[in-house]
This record gives C-alpha cells, sequence and structure tokens, in this order.
C-alpha cells in the first residue's frame, strides 16, 4: 500500500490520478462503488481506498476492476477527466486495455511516435512497473513491457486472472513464474511463452533479481 500525496504544486500524484479516474469510469458506468465491491468480492472501503489513491491495486486487481466496468485497461490511464467514449474493445482484451500508456503521442500522416520518456510507467502493487511499448492502438494486436521486481507478484492473495485473446512473453532479462491452475513455468533471460490468456494464471518473480520481459497480446 502506498499513501497518495499531492506534489508542492497541487498536481494530483500518479495514484491519486489512477484512483479519481477509475472512479470517473465506476460513475459512468452506472455502478455504485457497493455494487463494484460485490462484483470483486472485495469491501466497499477497499474500492475507496483505491478510488482515493491510498491503495494500489496490484496487476490482477487492476485487471478485474476494468472488466467489471466494462471498459479497456486504457480508459484508466487516460488522465482524469478525459473522454473514454473512444475505448470501445472489450473489456477483456488485456492488451487493449493497456492503449492509453503512451503520454501524448505524436501523430503524423500514417504513423504515430512516442518519443523516451514520453511514456508513463504504470506502479502497481508490489512494485511492479507496466509500459506500453507501441505509441497508438494497432488493431488485434499490443506490446508492453514488465518488470516485475525481486518477490513481486502479479496478485498478493494469489488469485490467478483470466482474459480475452492469447499472450506471447519474452524474458529480457531475470526469471519470472508464471503460475497456471496445478502448474508452475519459470522462464529465464531468453526463454519465451505463448498461451492462450483464457486460461488462468499470475505472473511473479519469486527470484532476488528484477526481471523485465516483453508481452505481445494478440486478441482472437
Amino acid at each position: 500500500m502506498e499513501n497518495a500525496l499531492e506534489s508542492d504544486d497541487g498536481a494530483l500524484s500518479a495514484n491519486e490520478s489512477l484512483g479519481r479516474r477509475l472512479r470517473e469510469l465506476r460513475t459512468q458506468s452506472g455502478l455504485s462503488l457497493r455494487a463494484l465491491a460485490r462484483s470483486l468480492d472485495i469491501s466497499p472501503s477497499a474500492v475507496s481506498q483505491i478510488e482515493t489513491g491510498v491503495m494500489v491495486p496490484s496487476v490482477n486487481r487492476l485487471i478485474a476492476i476494468v472488466t467489471a466496468l466494462g471498459v479497456p485497461l486504457s480508459a484508466a490511464f487516460e488522465a482524469p477527466g478525459a473522454d473514454s467514449s473512444a475505448s470501445t474493445a472489450p473489456a477483456d482484451t488485456l492488451g487493449d486495455r493497456l492503449a492509453g500508456l503512451a503520454d501524448d503521442p505524436v501523430e503524423r500522416d500514417g504513423y504515430v511516435i512516442s518519443r523516451a520518456g514520453r511514456t508513463p510507467d504504470m506502479n502497481l502493487e508490489s512494485g511492479v512497473v507496466y509500459r506500453r511499448l507501441s505509441p497508438g492502438p494497432v488493431p488485434g494486436l499490443e506490446i508492453f513491457e514488465s518488470t516485475y521486481p525481486a518477490g513481486s507478484t502479479g496478485s498478493a492473495h494469489g488469485d490467478l486472472i483470466r482474459h480475452d485473446g492469447f499472450e506471447i512473453g519474452s524474458i529480457t532479462s531475470g526469471t519470472l513464474t508464471i503460475t497456471f491452475e496445478g502448474e508452475h513455468v519459470t522462464l529465464s533471460a531468453g526463454d519465451s511463452i505463448t498461451f492462450p490468456a483464457t486460461r488462468p494464471h499470475r505472473l511473479s518473480n519469486r527470484s532476488g533479481e528484477p526481471c523485465v520481459a516483453v508481452w505481445v497480446i494478440v486478441h482472437a
């Protein structure tokens, strides 16, 4: 858990910005705080703490939230007050949920560029960081990078997550363990894996070193 503090100039912290955006999306969806809490099987106070930036959601919790709200993850990472009407991808397509991570990409005739340092990190529970590598949406395909610190996991409560499409992962450095129901697969630098994302899974780093991986999400 991490406290949400305003900066000296009054700007929202990253946690507050994410929480406020999630609250906006919940309001737009018509779900009450209690209804969302019931769908996530957590307490209303936990949802409130996430929405105020007091609590940082895990990777799996964030995916569960946007799925319950019926929006892609990209909508969650737009600035509070942003118009999410263009986010029409299915809620359970993880790659499309990451479409909003690029900060103000430059769009030209036929291509989109995101310069170094212009793509904000998505910082979640356990210090896990996600960064989108594709600056603009590509139909049926998304690419992103994840960094799992030593001992971190996609869910502190051990739950598995599932969503639409297929995942292709390649380990850049370190070691990452993917947990399926009844099976653990450990990948090291240079290893890669492909699996249907509809199969319940969880990512974790059980080693003493950080792990960086590149992921391609293919939407069926």
